[in-house]
């Protein structure tokens, strides 16, 4: 007797550090994964990295996926890649040369052009909701093509589509939204970017996420073992994938990851409009729903920049088996500056002795480590909890699942703290990966047929959830010393003129 053939998924993530990739078959269970490193070169605000790696690690990835699977099952690819990340080209496709390194998303040599783009655009970006970023694809294009003003535009997850395919192809409407794309008319608004010196002809045909593109070139099936053919859909940014795989793909359901940093990211039925700048919506791959999000300056980094990341276990431990008392109040920045829930360039941590604010350097020489670190972690949870209202008051159903992914979700402690403080019950998906989210959307491009992709459905039978976390009876609670200390965190951010009530 003969077990059930499923059809494999293959998802590629092409992150900052390195691509990855896995094949997951129609249950979710992953048969197969590879990754492959990348290299930056930065220079001050420069970050760039040589475009033709992001191929040749992408093909190698496919080749070690291919060689423990089935070729003849996989039915269907999409890539994910950094937001933001761009280089020009003397042609529209995969045999264009290159008229540079890949800028990275982070790389700020665009941000003498920000504030002209916002100008120029100003009341598309209001309509659509967000601010021209410093760092964003759009000003970053403009100061490449003062060197080069013929060169055509492409975003990084284009290089690798196209190299697949092997022939020109649209981007996906995500990775097309920080070089300027109207979501809401869905075209490049062609009147702002020719004011700007931008030609759209320059720019990539949009499609919305898992869109078909074609299939697997020759060239392309030969280097990576794949079959001929092989569906290849239009993918979507790292951030959008994440949150895929995390199975936050219907309205009112939320994707919460701590890093480094802490990053949400939704499905809302409408757009959201930020005047603030600190969210912004990504269209999502089906009709009418959008995908807010924002990201935090605070998050894991605060812990180890203040304490021994060797320490964390047993201080964990210690926490677990005797809960703390109460803590003093932290906002938890390890630099300067703050994204979300607001934005304040100058902001820095700090944390109270009693009412009086102190620098959060001060912290451990007054605490000791394992109070610090408890106040650190509950600190980055009552920021949590505050881009929830923030979103909130934006007009974000935030009834939905929450599920929690990241580096972070390793500590239970942490876990179970951030339940108490958001007083809902978060779940931690069996996958924490982006390319299990672009495994999911080539499953639902090539299911829809050219159609609208149905993310919840392939969700439902691909994301599992490995544990949820209930928060405690007594921390909901309004009368707690939880909640007391959240409340004076928010009077904290208010008296500073960081928040308004």
């Amino acid at each position: 007797m003969t077990g059930v053939r499923h059809r494999l998924w293959i998802g590629v993530d092409l992150g900052t550090s390195g691509v990855r990739g896995l094949a997951a078959d129609d249950t979710g269970t992953v048969r197969a994964s590879a990754a492959r490193p990348l290299t930056s070169t930065r220079r001050g605000g420069r970050h760039e990295q040589d475009p033709r790696t992001w191929v040749e690690a992408a093909v190698t990835v496919l080749g070690e996926i291919a060689g423990h699977v089935d070729p003849t099952a996989v039915a269907g690819i999409a890539v994910d890649a950094t937001s933001g990340t761009v280089v020009l080209a003397d042609g529209p496709g995969p045999e264009a040369a290159f008229l540079g390194p890949g800028v990275m998303y982070d790389d700020d040599r665009g941000g003498a052009y920000a504030e002209r783009a916002q100008e120029a655009g100003a009341a598309t970006w209001d309509r659509l909701g967000h601010r021209i970023g410093t760092t964003w694809a759009l000003p970053t294009v403009l100061a490449m093509l003062a060197d080069h003003p013929t060169g055509h535009v492409r975003h990084q997850v284009d290089v690798v589509t196209g190299a697949l395919v092997g022939a020109a192809v649209a981007t996906d409407a995500a990775n097309a939204l920080k070089t300027g794309y109207d979501a809401v008319e869905g075209r490049w608004p062609g009147e702002v970017l020719v004011g700007l010196g931008l030609d759209p002809d320059r720019l990539p045909p949009v499609v919305a996420p898992g869109t078909p593109l074609g299939g697997l070139g020759p060239r392309a099936a030969v280097e990576s073992g794949l079959c001929p053919g092989t569906p290849v859909v239009a993918g979507t940014t790292d951030g959008c994938a994440a949150q895929f795989g995390a199975g936050a793909v219907a309205p009112g359901a939320w994707n919460a990851v701590l890093g480094t940093t802490l990053v949400l990211k939704g499905v809302a039925a409408e757009l959201l409009r930020d005047p603030s700048g600190a969210v912004y919506c990504h269209r999502g791959p089906q009709a009418g729903w959008w995908l807010p999000g924002g990201a935090s300056s605070t998050g894991a980094r605060v812990l180890g920049s203040l304490l021994d990341p060797g320490r964390f276990d047993a201080l964990t431990a210690s926490l677990q088996e005797d809960p703390p008392g109460e803590l003093p109040v932290v906002y938890p920045l390890a630099g300067r500056g703050e994204r979300f829930p607001f934005t304040v360039p100058d902001a820095e941590g700090f944390w109270l002795d009693g009412d009086a604010p102190r620098p959060l350097a001060e912290l451990v020489p007054a605490c000791g480590e394992r109070e610090a670190f408890a106040a650190l972690a509950e600190g980055v949870a009552f920021v949590e909890r505050l881009c929830f209202e923030h979103v909130a008051a934006l007009g974000a159903d935030v009834s939905g699942p929450r599920t929690i992914t990241g580096g972070a979700t390793r500590n239970p402690w942490w876990n179970q703290r951030r339940a108490d403080v958001l007083g809902v019950a978060l779940r931690r998906p069996r996958h924490d990966d982006p390319a299990l989210g672009a495994a999911l959307l080539a499953r639902a491009g090539v299911e829809a047929a050219g159609g609208e992709p149905d993310l919840v459905a392939a969700a439902a039978a691909m994301v599992h959830t490995a544990e949820e976390i209930a928060p405690r009876p007594d921390s909901v609670d309004p009368d707690t010393a939880l909640e007391r200390r959240y409340a004076r965190f928010r009077a904290a951010l208010v008296d500073r003129g960081w928040w308004a009530p």
